[in-house]
């Protein structure tokens, strides 16, 4: 059934109006908010706030949550839309707490994420998100209205809901690498040795520069270093090839790590095969070959091995750093480091396993995320049909 018949049958006739976002619901006060350093990873109470993850983290804390209830959830700075329908605690980042005043609240939140526009939102603040125009079919009919809202409602939890099992299915593999991570990486005594980068490596900041919509190489910065360690593909920036900068160009392997900021520490590996320069909140690491595998490294980088030296060596203040000098006091596992042929053997034993699981984790072309992706798609292009009333044409942009 195509998109015209099903809502020529689902509204029979019925007229349809397009309501700002801000009239349909009412904003709720949390009666607390947490500051970012009291999140913890497990806790009674989960923390909501603006950030891309659905729950930021938890709290065992005595403080008053947001009783349950059916919210939409908007982050007033980094736009995200989550629907909520239990108590959470309000994290210390700015939302708004979204109380539909009679529609659906599941089905305003869908509809608010189908036509919300990031590029009409000048400050990216709710005092324009809330000028989005909602569908509301029947609306002199609230018991109808509600109706034909209940039934897209039902259709698209079902399309979301293999996307949710999927999501699910994707932490439970990242857990099994970490687990994996973790057990190739545990040597027994007099196998390894824990060498400091700086004896075994150079490091070198990247180039200072402004990025452009367009150029001739891909100009890598530090915000293009997922959670996972990889590239981002989406949004790239670029710079032109000069004289200047062409000592700044990426090899293949070459090793970047995030010296500063919220994402200190992120280390990625470039495996691409176009030209690029790195950025200058961004350190290469140049590590010895011949004891080093680069990828090898790479692992290391995501283990709490690494981690656990990175937290205690960085420098607080507001804006974390981790500079060359402090780099180099972070010790890696070197294993048989004697036979520096048997090292890279086993170096390279380790990475064929873990690559796997990485690849069935974190890959954007097989795996998990491949078939996430295509799930999100599938669920895109029909949540746009069900929602494609006919605007009056006062309102068509």
């Amino acid at each position: 059934m195509s998109s015209v018949d099903f809502l020529n049958k689902l509204l029979d006739g019925v007229e349809v109006e397009w309501k700002a976002l801000g009239t349909l619901v009412k904003t709720v006060t949390a009666p607390s908010k947490l500051k970012t350093q009291a999140y913890c990873t497990s806790g009674k109470l989960p923390i909501i706030d603006q950030g891309i993850g659905f729950i930021a983290g938890y709290t065992d804390e005595d403080i008053s949550p947001v009783r349950a209830g059916k919210y939409v959830i908007f982050g007033d700075h980094s736009e995200h839309i989550k629907y909520v329908d239990f108590s959470f605690v309000q994290g210390a980042d700015g939302i708004k707490i979204l109380s539909p005043i009679s529609s659906n609240a599941k089905y305003i939140f869908y509809a608010f994420e189908n036509f919300y526009k990031k590029e009409l939102s000048y400050k990216r603040h709710w005092s324009n998100a809330q000028e989005t125009l909602i569908p509301i079919p029947c609306p002199d009919n609230p018991k109808k209205s509600l109706e034909i809202q209940a039934e897209i409602v039902r259709i698209l939890d079902g399309l979301t809901e293999l996307t949710t099992e999927l999501t699910t299915e994707l932490i439970t593999r990242k857990k099994q690498y970490k687990h994996y991570l973790d057990q190739l990486l545990s040597f027994e005594d007099g196998e390894v040795e824990w060498k400091a980068l700086g004896g075994i490596g150079d490091f070198t900041y990247g180039y200072v520069a402004k990025a452009q919509d367009s150029g001739d190489t891909r100009f890598v910065r530090i915000t293009d270093i997922n959670a996972d360690g990889k590239l981002i593909v989406a949004d790239s920036k670029y710079v032109d090839l000069s004289e200047e900068n062409e000592k700044f160009l990426l090899k293949k392997n070459d090793l970047l790590m995030a010296r500063t900021g919220a994402t200190y520490g992120k280390t990625m590996i470039f495996e691409e095969d176009y030209l690029a320069i790195y950025a200058g909140f961004l350190i290469k690491l140049s590590l010895d070959e011949r004891l080093v595998n680069p990828k090898f490294y790479w692992h290391f980088a995501q283990s709490d091995f690494f981690w656990n030296q990175a937290n205690k060596l960085v420098s607080g203040g507001g804006q974390p750093q981790f500079n060359a000098n402090v780099l180099k006091e972070v010790k890696m596992p070197v294993p048989y480091p004697s036979d520096p042929v048997r090292s890279l053997t086993e170096q390279a034993r380790i990475v064929a396993i873990l690559d796997k699981f990485d690849a069935l984790t974190n890959s954007l072309t097989e795996g998990l995320p491949r078939e996430i992706e295509l799930r999100q798609k599938q669920y895109e292009h029909y949540r746009d049909l069900l929602l494609s009333f006919p605007k009056p044409q006062e309102v068509v942009a």
